[in-house]
């Protein structure tokens, strides 16, 4: 009788033990585990983000800052146009998805969580030997991108063709930059499409009649961004409204498909230092 109640306390001892090293390896499991010399939540884990190529270099440099300071992190970036991050995001593909354009009404019926980030500026460049062009109106910069405008010198400038520059379809840059300027839907059919605002950048820099446009964060020495309606592209004057051609930079998720590092990241674009970065890349900070 000894005999049957000792093994009986030994198999209930094993028992305990076997469900106790459970739980501890449950408890290892989770992205986020606490830091037994000061308390502090320790980041484990994966970020994925997929969408706008306007928002990328913001992205990209929060995105390294962080794994920078959570080294338990990984971080990547797809660089796909807003519609691709917005499908992503509802898709679950990525943890987050990315715009540049505010969501459309069939889009918003996915009930995605949407959180500004930034604010951005669309520029509208020509290349810097095209000296006679300045600036434009806003009927003007529409009216060559419907065709309807041909040549530079119907705006006061040389007798050559204009060639025209735009985004490809999904773009969230075009979607910002058509329903801004008025000419959704009207794009003239001889303008070239690029994919990117690195590639509109390019083009533009590469061939003295061409127009195009781009955010914020690609406007360099390379490329002209003009006035419009007398008024410069600028950072000042997207926050005081005087230029017309502005948008949000925007990250959405399902709440269901945002893990715990993934949400500690959108915190920290939000924090102090994570706008300090989005204006170093160009951005227009939200707080």
């Amino acid at each position: 009788m000894k005999k049957t109640t000792k093994l009986v306390s030994i198999f209930l001892i094993l028992t305990i033990i076997l469900v106790l090293v459970g739980c501890e390896s449950k408890e290892e499991s989770t992205s986020v585990t606490a830091d037994t010399d000061n308390d502090e939540k320790i980041l484990v884990g994966e970020v994925t983000v997929s969408g706008s190529t306007s928002v990328e270099k913001i992205g990209v440099a929060t995105g390294d800052e962080f794994m920078a300071l959570n080294p338990g992190v990984t971080f990547t970036y797809e660089g796909i146009g807003s519609s691709g991050g917005v499908k992503n995001a509802n898709e679950k593909t990525t943890n987050i998805g990315a715009s540049s354009r505010n969501l459309k009404d069939s889009e918003k019926e996915y009930g995605l969580t949407e959180v500004i980030i930034a604010y951005d500026g669309i520029a509208v460049i020509v290349n810097p030997a095209n000296d006679a062009i300045n600036g434009l109106t806003m009927e003007e910069v529409q009216a060559i991108y419907k065709g309807e405008i041909t040549n530079w010198n119907e705006v006061g400038g040389a007798n050559l063709e204009i060639s025209v520059v735009s985004r490809e379809d999904g773009s969230g840059t075009r979607g910002a930059f058509e329903e801004l300027v008025g000419f959704e839907d009207a794009l003239s059919a001889t303008a070239v499409l690029k994919d990117g605002n690195g590639n509109v950048q390019t083009t533009v820099a590469e061939n003295p009649n061409a127009i195009g446009y781009v955010s914020f964060t690609y406007l360099d020495e390379a490329v002209k961004g003009i006035q419009v309606d007398n008024v410069s592209p600028s950072v000042e004057n997207v926050i005081n409204e005087s230029y017309g051609i502005s948008r949000p930079f925007i990250m959405m998720y399902h709440q269901d498909n945002l893990s715990n590092v993934a949400k500690a990241y959108i915190d920290f674009v939000l924090s102090l230092e994570g706008q300090t970065i989005v204006e170093a890349k160009g951005g227009i900070k939200v707080n």
